[in-house]
């Protein structure tokens, strides 16, 4: 994220040239004069952005949008109608901190959407490139969110949840605080989650998940040989007879894994949860057959 050609509003006439893309503001908008808008940015009717904000060049702030707090947006990001980053943290910890909000670039947040900044001094809630973020989603305080990650219509993500690249959340997931879900994961729509979703894998249900989000892997360059591989590991860890350190430990003491990178990065993502993963769906124990 880069914000090298913004310039204060104060100062919006002096550095405007021919040459620059214009940075057009609605007369509507409310736009602190300390506020950093890069070049070729545009801010639609009644949008509000406050003094210690940064936006970088080729944004689209659309109308009624809130942009507030210490927050740095990045370059070609659009921040749809009605949204609000930057705002406080829904935590009772808060007590008025200085606390930051970080985004890439190439992101789109569409209608409605909130994120809110860190709640202890210092820390911040960051986003990282090319996410699509639907309507109506909350992303928390301290949430790090990867790059190219799908959040799809009213998503909740509580607190310090954790979401790697490529990951997919269909409409309505819940996911609860600390929760990671891990890359090229997919969340069904309207699944609750207090429990890690390792790489790879689909939840389906509360706290399970049902084999391997194949159709991600496609979609994302893995190809026959990579997705065998990964399978089979989540067979070991899964559907074996070992309990969940013996599998990592035959999965990392057998060479074919061991040096696998994909299965490396399987392993090491559960042996660093701190909630638990995931555990295989069973029938009658979730809403699957609903």
């Amino acid at each position: 994220m880069s914000n090298t050609n913004a310039i204060n509003i104060s100062n919006l006439e002096a550095n405007h040239t021919e040459s620059a893309p214009q940075i057009i503001i609605h007369p509507r908008a409310i736009v602190h004069p300390h506020a950093k808008i890069g070049l070729g940015t545009v801010i639609g009717a009644d949008a509000i952005v406050d003094e210690f904000v940064e936006i970088g060049d080729r944004c689209e702030i659309r109308a009624r949008a809130i942009v507030t707090g210490h927050t740095k947006i990045g370059n070609d990001n659009q921040v749809g109608y009605g949204a609000i980053v930057g705002s406080e943290p829904q935590d009772t910890s808060y007590k008025g901190a200085v606390s930051y909000v970080e985004i890439g670039d190439r992101n789109i947040l569409r209608e409605y959407v909130t994120i809110n900044r860190g709640t202890a001094e210092g820390s911040k809630t960051k986003i990282g490139n090319d996410n699509l973020v639907l309507t109506g989603a909350h992303i928390a305080h301290n949430c790090q969110i990867g790059d190219r990650v799908t959040i799809v219509n009213n998503v909740l993500l509580a607190g310090y949840v954790e979401v790697q690249n490529h990951a997919f959340m269909g409409g309505d997931v819940v996911i609860h605080q600390f929760t990671r879900v891990g890359a090229y994961a997919m969340v069904r729509g309207q699944t609750r989650l207090g429990m890690d979703v390792p790489p790879y894998c689909m939840a389906v249900d509360t706290n399970m998940v049902l084999g391997l989000n194949s159709l991600g892997l496609r979609r994302n360059g893995f190809n026959h040989q990579r997705r065998r591989a990964i399978l089979e590991a989540y067979k070991i860890i899964y559907k074996s007879h070992l309990n969940r350190s013996q599998a990592i430990a035959l999965l990392e003491s057998t060479p074919d894994y061991a040096n696998n990178p994909d299965i490396k990065f399987f392993c090491d993502f559960i042996k660093a949860s701190r909630r638990g993963v995931c555990k295989i769906y069973e029938k009658g124990l979730g809403r699957g057959e609903e």
